[in-house]
């Protein structure tokens, strides 16, 4: 039998204590945590971010930047530039709005002129034009369809004519829309899904791999539901996984022509893909579920596409998928 005054007793009455100090600082953490409201959210930025709940709204696709309430903040005024991708060319798909047009107006900062792709969002192109012109750059946007492979190729002929060449591609496009039963994902919807996301980043790649050069770079948009899945996004979430396997493949052919390849993968951020797509009360509190208790904005997300396309920053990196998703 163990003596009450033996080293062994002494250290179980010392563990005995500790575990009461714990439950008691546990039990004072719940008690203050039921008096009080939610957890705040995480700002840890240069300014405060919007934070749900957000007004209840739905939008018909392909969404409108303008129409957004809060209006995603992509001009990061607080984002100093030097010259990483001066003199440089940039063609971005669907940077009209969202993503696109924070990575946009930040290229620009940074000293490249930029081209970029839209479908139809012809308000919200002209508001990135004029945006990116604000930084002092050459700008244009072009209308049309990644899924198709022939604008993929007059685009990049366009862009490359206007601005004597090609140094980056960002492939950002992308169709989202919701199913929450497999068994009614269309064949139609689930071919849109693929092929705008599939096909439109083999589409631009192929169009305007033969215009770069050493030292050029693709970035990639993938998502964490390309990570983790999605149960409600199926077709997106196997889309994202396949740009991240296309990310690492295409990388390793393109390291003998001095051109990398990476991707970005975020968690949710406040752009039109998601009111157009999912059901209004849910977007109210889109982004809630973080751990940072909301979305990014895209100017959170910009900075992350500067490093991995300026060779001053990420020269040694290549093929990597860089997450971005709010601590999950």
């Amino acid at each position: 039998m163990t003596s009450r005054n033996s080293p062994a007793a002494r250290t179980a009455e010392k563990q005995r204590d500790i575990q009461k100090q714990v439950a008691a600082s546990d039990a004072k953490h719940e008690r203050k945590a039921k008096g009080s409201d939610k957890p705040a959210a995480m700002q840890a930025g240069a300014r405060a971010y919007p934070v749900p709940p957000f007004p209840i709204q739905h939008q018909p696709k392909p969404g409108a930047e303008h129409k957004l309430d809060p209006a995603p903040l992509y001009e990061a005024p607080f984002y100093k530039g030097s010259g990483k991708l001066e003199g440089k060319v940039a063609l971005i798909t669907g940077g009209d709005s969202g993503i696109g047009r924070a990575v946009a107006v930040l290229f620009a900062r940074e000293g490249a002129d930029v081209a970029i792709l839209h479908l139809a969002e012809g308000k919200d192109a002209d508001d990135t034009v004029a945006a990116v012109e604000a930084e002092g750059r050459k700008a244009m946007a072009i209308p049309g369809d990644v899924k198709d492979r022939v604008f993929c190729q007059k685009a990049v002929a366009a862009v490359v004519e206007v601005f004597g060449g090609l140094d980056v591609l960002v492939n950002n496009a992308a169709f989202q829309v919701h199913t929450k039963d497999v068994l009614d994902l269309t064949e139609e919807h689930f071919d849109e899904t693929l092929k705008t996301n599939l096909y439109g980043y083999f589409f631009m790649a192929q169009a305007a791999i033969p215009h770069m050069k050493e030292g050029s770079a693709i970035v990639n948009t993938g998502s964490v539901t390309g990570i983790d899945g999605s149960k409600n996004l199926l077709d997106y979430s196997m889309t994202k996984g396949g740009i991240h396997a296309f990310t690492k493949a295409l990388s390793s052919q393109l390291v003998p022509k001095g051109i990398r390849v990476n991707a970005v993968a975020p968690g949710p951020v406040w752009t039109p893909l998601n009111p157009s797509d999912k059901e209004a009360e849910e977007v109210s509190t889109f982004g809630a579920d973080t751990p940072m208790k909301r979305p990014a904005q895209p100017e959170e997300i910009a900075p992350a596409y500067v490093f991995l396309a300026s060779s001053h920053c990420s020269s040694y990196i290549t093929g990597e998928i860089l997450p971005i998703i709010g601590g999950y």
